[in-house]
């Protein structure tokens, strides 16, 4: 079980999506219709799955995507949209999105995204995370330019094996600030985990 928030701007689909996460013994622990009381219930709820559809208003849900996971990078974030397009779904894909259903196909996937999520792996088809990977790294040496000079130590310690509060007492900084930091490295360099990240950190001699 666990405790879900729903984003979408259509009263019906939040009720059916509350309805299916019942049957699977879910919580449905907020509902909002945008992208910016999203953040905000997101902040407030600190819910472990976040159902969202992407053509939200008053921010974007692809942006929604990218705050949360900076927020919180182990968020399971499953994006139910009808735009289900390959090009839509890459896009979340490299925002952080841990899923994706199109509300065209059988609501009941969203059952098995969740499942398939929590147990810590993807919910894309196989073409997409394969573009995703390929797309994110032709830009990954640019991305890494964006780091900033904090950010940068920090991707460097952690690919070295230091834990966060090792890190967090070198810098001078607390635990909590190196895992915003962390969760933001990944995000900007498009990886889901340490794995990816060193792979990263390896191909292009940062260690």
């Amino acid at each position: 079980m666990a405790d879900v928030l729903v984003v979408d701007d259509h009263p019906a689909i939040r009720m059916a999506v509350g309805i299916l996460l019942q049957q699977d013994a879910h919580n449905v622990c907020g509902e909002v219709d945008n992208g910016v009381d999203a953040i905000h219930q997101f902040r407030c709820l600190q819910p472990q799955v976040v159902v969202l559809d992407i053509g939200i208003p008053k921010l974007d849900g692809i942006e929604v995507v990218k705050r949360i996971k900076c927020i919180d990078a182990t968020a399971q974030v499953i994006v139910l949209s009808a735009q289900d397009s390959r090009h839509v779904m890459v896009r979340a894909y490299q925002a952080g999105a841990d899923g994706f259903v199109s509300k065209l196909e059988d609501l009941g996937l969203l059952k098995e995204a969740i499942r398939t999520c929590l147990g810590g792996r993807l919910f894309f088809p196989t073409e997409v995370i394969a573009h995703g990977k390929y797309s994110a790294d032709v830009n990954s040496r640019e991305v890494l330019n964006t780091l900033s000079d904090r950010e940068m130590s920090v991707f460097v310690a952690l690919c070295q094996g230091r834990a966060n509060k090792e890190i967090a007492g070198d810098m001078l900084l607390s635990e909590k600030t190196i895992s915003t930091y962390k969760a933001r490295v990944m995000q900007k360099l498009q990886v889901s985990n340490m794995v990816e990240l060193l792979e990263l950190a390896k191909r292009y001699m940062v260690i």
